[in-house]
């Protein structure tokens, strides 16, 4: 456990981590229930606040650098209000933002969240509301502006991540260059895709979650023995070092090439607050854990307490280092415990 502690104080402020994808400008609206509308049998919700943060690959962006890595982005906003939140909320939080593409063409990917209650009560999502573009921006233009912004980004990169919510920035030719990229220069490359995982074979290792397995092989897993199963052939059909399979208050399983599945029970309560980016959160952990000289069962074993740390916080959140080692350390000290009175008995 120390030698893991001390390469999240040492090592993770000096790898430096590109990602890849779609920058997604999540909103979370803040009102409160005032009456019942004259207009039609529905409350009208009197705002409040509105609150906007890094969503999508922005948000592992994000959290690579709550953990002290140095990110740099490349992704695409559109030249909209939403798309300068985003922009001002990623260099708040020290991320490199010069890989970015703004472009005239391109309306920014804002998701709006809802938030609602009585006076006094605790506020609960109502509603989500979706801002995306009706065109995916795979023109040949715009396809090379985002290959010479990667290139402008990536000098000195411990670790490239791809992260693919299917809004066009991942295109075939980007994640061509950067896995070349990666192998020229010997360093990992994570893909994490909600719906095109198989379009990203060959890459060291991906984070897919349970249901996006069941999507991918085309049916539903009951039972553990089948779920492992399956992911040794999905693991096998993307030619990846190893997979890594999220499965909400079930933990984790890695698969890795050549050695058993290794489960990972989840980390904290049973019952999340809230799992909104917490996909992200993982890989940003996993990229930044590999690109230090953990092991694929190290980072593992990390990244699943980073996303038990931030689904215990509302909102698309992101965890600190400090954060991660007071998790760590408690986990140590539990399992000294167990041992110590295994001992007794």
């Amino acid at each position: 456990m120390q030698k893991i502690i001390d390469t999240i104080r040492q090592e993770f402020p000096e790898k430096k981590i590109v990602i890849i994808g779609d920058l997604v400008a999540d909103q979370f609206l803040h009102g409160t229930i005032d009456r019942v509308s004259r207009e039609a049998p529905v409350f009208i919700l009197r705002h409040e606040k509105t609150i906007t943060s890094a969503g999508g690959a922005a948000n592992a962006a994000v959290n690579v650098a709550s953990l002290g890595g140095k990110v740099s982005v490349v992704g695409l906003v559109g030249k909209d209000k939403n798309g300068d939140e985003l922009i001002a909320c990623l260099k708040k939080a020290g991320v490199d933002c010069s890989g970015v593409l703004s472009s005239d063409n391109f309306q920014t990917t804002t998701k709006v969240r809802i938030l609602a209650s009585r006076h006094y009560a605790t506020r609960q999502q109502v509603l989500r509301i979706d801002y995306e573009n009706d065109k995916i921006p795979d023109d040949e233009e715009t396809q090379q502006k985002l290959t010479e912004k990667f290139f402008s980004v990536s000098k000195g990169a411990n670790a490239i991540v791809i992260s693919d919510y299917n809004y066009g920035v991942a295109s075939r030719k980007l994640i061509q260059t950067a896995r070349e990229f990666a192998l020229r220069n010997g360093i990992p490359i994570l893909a994490d895709s909600r719906y095109r995982l198989k379009e990203f074979a060959g890459v060291t290792s991906a984070t897919p979650n349970q249901e996006e397995v069941e999507e991918l092989i085309g049916k539903k897993l009951n039972d553990d023995n089948e779920l492992i199963s399956e992911c040794i052939r999905l693991r096998e059909v993307l030619n990846t070092q190893a997979l890594l399979v999220t499965r909400g208050n079930k933990g984790m399983i890695l698969i890795e090439q050549e050695k058993p599945p290794l489960f990972l029970e989840a980390v904290g309560s049973k019952e999340p607050v809230d799992v909104t980016g917490a996909g992200d959160t993982v890989i940003a952990t996993y990229a930044l854990s590999l690109a230090s000289g953990l092991d694929f069962s190290q980072s593992a074993f990390v990244s699943n307490h980073a996303g038990g740390i931030v689904v215990m916080k509302k909102g698309t959140a992101s965890v600190s280092a400090e954060e991660l080692i007071e998790s760590l350390l408690k986990h140590d000290a539990k399992e000294e415990g167990k041992k110590a009175t295994d001992l007794s008995r």
